[in-house]
């Protein structure tokens, strides 16, 4: 896929040309396995924390946090050893962690880079969109001096699919993004919610910093998360994650070793 991707207008005519031919032997779903649309990405997944008012404010309350809303986007990312099958295990160690949460998000693929992009500009430098679970495990997020790139790292931890949707398939700024786990809705929001628009966050992102053909950025998650909730609600082995925005698909993940 990077190939396809960083192959700019050329790689694209010809899928386009490729979908218009008539279908020729076809397989069943069951024979395949899809794999996450950019399996192992050059570099981190960008994502972005806070970007949802009332994820915002239940993690402010659950907190006991007196934080003022972010003038500017708050960024971290995932390794690129998290990016997960859209249908793959999440591997699950209770010697590891306990606090497995869930996080639902609609992620952006790059076609083009660029550094200092203009907010005007931004979107043409979109290639696609996917859906990721930007799945924590908490206590590990916090013992680590503030930081959330190791507790948001861990193998497996970044399921993403099931497919990769190009940009001109549909409207990112109204998008129904939701989660189950084992059926019950967690999570049901909608990203004309984001706190910042995607072209603020490539804006910002590429200041000073220049980005590439297939980098991935997380937009960040909605209300309704494990741990704001009253008692906390984690995962554990066993449990069933399922990961839906509007447009793209389902994600099915088990939770297991």
């Amino acid at each position: 896929m990077l190939g396809i991707i960083r192959g700019g207008a050329a790689a694209r005519a010809a899928l386009d040309a490729l979908a218009a031919k008539p279908p020729a032997a076809t397989l069943a779903f069951t024979e395949v396995k899809l794999h996450a649309p950019i399996p192992r990405p050059a570099k981190n997944v960008f994502c972005v924390g806070w970007n949802y008012l009332e994820h915002f404010e239940e993690g402010a309350q659950k907190l006991q946090d007196n934080r003022e809303l972010p003038k500017w986007p708050v960024f971290f990312s995932k390794a690129p050893t998290a990016v997960n099958g859209p249908y793959d295990a999440i591997p699950f160690d209770a010697e590891v962690s306990t606090s497995l949460d869930w996080e639902v998000e609609l992620g952006v693929v790059l076609g083009t880079g660029g550094k200092n992009i203009k907010q005007e500009d931004a979107m043409k430098h979109v290639w696609g969109y996917t859906a990721i679970n930007d799945v924590t495990w908490r206590d590990i997020q916090r013992r680590h001096g503030g930081q959330w790139d190791k507790g948001k790292s861990l193998d497996g931890t970044c399921p993403m699919g099931p497919v990769l949707v190009t940009a001109d398939s549909l409207d990112p700024d109204n998008l129904r993004v939701s989660c189950r786990v084992n059926g019950v809705t967690k999570q049901d929001s909608n990203t004309k919610f984001l706190y910042f628009k995607l072209p603020r966050l490539i804006a910002d992102l590429s200041l000073g910093q220049t980005l590439e053909p297939g980098d991935i950025i997380s937009t960040g998650t909605p209300e309704g998360v494990g741990f704001a909730r009253n008692p906390p609600e984690f995962m554990k082995a066993g449990d069933l994650l399922e990961t839906e925005v509007e447009g793209i698909g389902v994600l099915r993940n088990p939770i297991g070793t």
